[in-house]
């Protein structure tokens, strides 16, 4: 079957125009109900932590002052508060490239190529001032507009560049159009399953090849990470307005899909590309 991009347009129109169903919010209420899961994030995601190795990260720089001696061998823990606290340091003195590193601890926890992809990446950052480009775009021109910035990097793919956009977010005070948020494979694998129930409930036969083109695992454009904004943050309002003490802020959202809070159902191959 041949792409057409119309055809992605109309599942994108068919996915984002309705609510999430009845089975999904149910699934998801559940999840911020359990004290062992959700529950620790029901006044956000600050807390949420990875633990990481910091010995494996001496020649990484520059190195965020406020993280852990890497002269330690031993594992320590790295939260999503903590690499925000980078991000507004890097308001003051403009190290956007120790926010990035930060990122990207947090990102790649203890795999061990995390230093080494994020050490390539820096080596084409232009001394950091690509990132610092990536946060001005993303204060004064939206999401979208620095994810293309980003996009072109060596060795930073949209799952990395985006983890980087979702901390800046937190940390700059005024951004133009929705908040950035990560996006990864688990997350693209959660709406292709969601945009082929859809579509195949809406009469489209095409509907699985689409939604497995469009959501595939990486290399998304930034086209398709304004669909997944536009959907994730219309989908935290509904969450706000029907499960009691539903947190304000996407990211929950975000980890709960993540964490496997909802698995939409899943549908057999009916057709590939030629």
């Amino acid at each position: 079957m041949k792409f057409h991009q119309h055809l992605a347009d109309t599942l994108d129109q068919s996915m984002t125009a309705q609510p999430l169903p009845a089975d999904a919010v149910e699934s998801l209420a559940r999840w911020l109900a359990d004290p062992g899961k959700g529950g620790r994030y029901a006044r956000g995601t600050g807390t949420h932590s990875i633990v990481f190795v910091p010995s494996s990260w001496t020649a990484i720089e520059p190195w965020p002052v406020s993280f852990d001696d890497r002269s330690v061998t031993g594992p320590r823990t790295v939260s999503r508060s903590d690499v925000v606290a980078v991000a507004e340091a890097a308001l003051r003195t403009g190290s956007w490239a120790e926010a990035f590193v930060a990122s990207q601890v947090w990102g790649h926890g203890r795999r061990g190529y995390g230093p080494g992809r994020a050490g390539e990446v820096l080596a084409h950052s232009d001394d950091g001032d690509v990132f610092r480009d990536a946060v001005s775009l993303l204060r004064e021109e939206g999401a979208l507009v620095a994810y293309e910035k980003l996009n072109g990097v060596h060795r930073l793919g949209p799952a990395f560049l985006t983890k980087f956009l979702y901390f800046a977010g937190l940390a700059v005070p005024e951004l133009e159009g929705l908040p950035p948020l990560i996006l990864d494979m688990r997350l693209a694998r959660v709406l292709r399953r969601h945009a082929t129930k859809v579509g195949s409930a809406a009469g489209y036969e095409w509907a699985d090849p689409v939604a497995r083109r469009i959501w595939r695992d990486g290399c998304w454009t930034s086209h398709r990470y304004g669909v997944y904004l536009q959907w994730m943050h219309a989908v935290n309002d509904q969450l706000k307005a029907e499960v009691n003490g539903w947190p304000g802020s996407p990211d929950v959202l975000e980890l709960a899909l993540f964490d496997g809070a909802w698995e939409p159902t899943r549908q057999q191959p009916t057709d590939d590309w030629n």
